[in-house]
């Protein structure tokens, strides 16, 4: 058997590695930059589409009812991650310049991405449903707590206002509206077929 195989790295990890490689040597700039923003939106749309087709209606309502999974990732990622930044702080003189410290309570105080809980959670075969209801919830919440979270967190003098409502559009349309488009869609083949 070939050394590659015994490994048994995963191929989903694999690419990430080498995109992030790959971006590291060649980062997109200009027009470039614009056309993969373009393509990481439709991908992330088509994901979510993919998604809402493959899962059930029960499997979403199970996967809403996960309630102590859900306080369990809604603590650990506005009072545990936070918390943790904020215990690093007698690192900052010795270990870390004050602004990369400020730059980690920023990522503290933010919510994980709806992507990479889906991805990770598939990878891992777990509750798919569970992770997109929690991973969602957490980013909408996100639009609000993480502002506040980081005006505690960061001694900030002048702090500019948040545009809340496109923030939340966004997200609806970029993640909530295709999730339910695909959920629609199979569903509907499904009743055509019966």
């Amino acid at each position: 058997m070939c050394w590659w195989r015994r490994l048994q790295i995963d191929y989903f990890l694999l690419f990430m590695l080498m995109t992030i490689m790959l971006a590291s040597f060649f980062p997109c700039q200009g027009k470039v930059k614009i056309v993969f923003q373009h393509l990481t939106t439709i991908a992330i749309e088509l994901l979510f589409f993919l998604h809402g087709a493959k899962l059930s209606r029960q499997a979403i309502f199970a996967g809403i009812g996960h309630w102590r999974l859900h306080l369990l990732i809604f603590c650990s990622t506005f009072i545990l991650f936070p918390i943790i930044g904020l215990a690093l702080k007698p690192l900052v003189p010795e270990w870390m310049s004050p602004t990369v410290y400020i730059g980690f309570l920023y990522l503290c105080a933010l919510p994980a991405t709806v992507q990479s809980a889906i991805a990770f959670t598939s990878v891992a075969g777990g509750n798919i449903a569970a992770a997109i209801c929690s991973a969602s919830a957490s980013s909408l919440l996100g639009v609000f707590l993480s502002p506040i979270l980081v005006s505690f967190l960061i001694d900030i003098d002048n702090h500019q206002q948040i545009e809340l409502l496109s923030n939340i559009g966004a997200i609806l349309l970029q993640i909530m509206l295709p999730f339910i488009l695909g959920h629609y869609w199979y569903n509907g083949l499904i009743a055509i077929e019966n």
